[in-house]
């Protein structure tokens, strides 16, 4: 869809059915040669190419994973599931890098995770404390306060992260140890932030206080480093179509032993996202209800594919992503609403539009006119960002047609910056950064001088 401004525009140059391209606002008369097509509501039309994603999710699914899915129907309960599902739980430890934690999969988004996590370990009326910076953590506050949490909100300016001090400062003040947990966003895709799990437990373990520690990893899990174990994370939580690259539908948790301990005493009603009940039917490899077993064979070849890569080098493409979107966005004058570079995100940057710019505008001419999927700005920041995803199955040459559209349709809406400034930095970068790619070293060796 077109924003109400531009279709109201190109109504009035319509006029009585021809187009006055002249009477158009600036940028927009591009998309004149379509008009009129706007007249007959039944037509479709298909674009050459492929509409990629630049979203913070639902992200590009690899074609060996779509292939994985592309399945006939088969029975769960059948002898020859327990072999295709319990590697998968091993798989799970393997991406939230965990040797101690107990993995689910629940047929939800990352929301219905969230759940899981307050249900199943903390009773009515227990206190929680959570940090308040975008439009997701404010979505897990809501939830905790629904289910009848009682929630201390730190509340933090958009554009900032998690403050470590202010977290130990609260915890020291809780001399009755009354907070049970803590809750942290890691990657809050509204603001193109990441807080700093490990620090926020150095906090947790400097005030000395027993809360769990639960934090959201819906975009992070399996693209930034994210340490379970190492962290002393109680409860991760992520979801199915972010960095694993499949469709919406499996809300993945690991739980602690320390969280799993805590279920004995929790009373808060769950029913669907019972842990009890996954783990009495897990331990029969099989689950409390029927399970999307094509989602499963995509999470299974997800994983596999990001093993034959490695984690630490997932996290470094990703690193490499954010650093070069990042140059394009200074190469052209723009501002990231992310407050500090240490909070900077490498699954998405938010880029802040300069004054008089509806950034919808931006977004809804990329798609209009370049097949570009750009996210919009939500909640406070509706109108005033853009969100360029750099998350999931992404390369070099991907993300340079990304910012070349970006860049497009910034002059398009009239933000005109230099053509091929953006671009050109990020190129830049690419190729002082990136490295021959594995298995191909030998067709390059004459080239690159690379060594077998």
């Amino acid at each position: 869809m077109i924003s109400r401004r531009v279709a109201h525009g190109i109504a009035r140059a319509m006029g009585g059915g021809s187009l006055n391209a002249s009477a158009l606002p600036q940028g927009l008369r591009a998309f004149t040669t379509s008009a009129n097509l706007m007249k007959d509501a039944s037509f479709t039309y298909t674009p050459p190419g492929r509409n990629h994603l630049f979203v913070p999710g639902p992200t590009n699914i690899p074609d060996r994973v779509q292939r994985a899915m592309t399945r006939a129907s088969e029975n769960h309960r059948d002898p020859y599931f327990a072999n295709f599902l319990n590697p998968i739980f091993e798989d799970l430890k393997y991406l939230f890098q965990s040797q101690a934690g107990k993995p689910f999969i629940f047929p939800s988004s990352g929301t219905g995770a969230w759940e899981s996590a307050l249900t199943n370990t903390l009773s009515p009326g227990d206190k929680v404390v959570a940090f308040r910076y975008g439009q997701f953590s404010h979505l897990w506050v809501d939830m905790a306060q629904r289910l009848g949490l009682d929630v201390e909100v730190l509340e933090t300016p958009w554009g900032e992260g998690a403050d470590e001090a202010r977290l130990e400062a609260v915890l020291r003040a809780d001399t009755d140890k009354k907070i049970k947990a803590v809750m942290v966003v890691h990657n809050e895709t509204t603001t193109g932030v990441t807080s700093d799990i490990l620090g926020c437990r150095k906090a947790i373990d400097t005030a000395g206080h027993p809360a769990l520690f639960f934090v959201d990893g819906v975009s992070s899990i399996g693209a930034l480093p994210f340490h379970m174990d190492k962290w002393g994370v109680d409860i991760a939580i992520t979801g199915s179509q972010k960095a694993l690259c499949l469709p919406t539908g499996l809300g993945l948790t690991c739980v602690s032993p320390k969280a799993m301990e805590a279920t004995k005493t929790a009373e808060l009603k769950r029913v669907f996202f019972s842990y009890d009940d996954m783990m009495k039917a897990n331990a029969a490899s099989n689950f409390p209800y029927t399970p999307s077993i094509p989602l499963l064979y995509g999470l299974r070849e997800s994983i596999a594919l990001m093993k034959e890569q490695t984690l630490e080098e997932v996290w470094a493409r990703h690193e490499r992503m954010g650093d070069a979107t990042r140059a394009a966005v200074k190469a052209w004058g723009l501002e990231l609403l992310c407050k500090n570079p240490r909070w900077n995100s490498n699954s998405l940057t938010v880029v802040a539009t300069p004054e008089g710019i509806d950034s919808n505008d931006i977004v809804k001419a990329a798609y209009c006119k370049y097949n570009l999927t750009i996210g919009v700005g939500l909640s406070e920041v509706n109108g005033k960002v853009f969100r360029i995803g750099h998350l999931g199955d992404m390369n070099e040459c991907s993300m340079l047609g990304a910012i070349a559209g970006v860049e497009m349709v910034l002059n398009d809406v009239g933000v005109k910056v230099p053509f091929g400034s953006g671009v050109g930095a990020a190129a830049k970068f690419f190729q002082e950064t990136s490295s021959v790619i594995p298995t191909r070293e030998i067709l390059g060796d004459h080239i690159y001088g690379v060594k077998n």
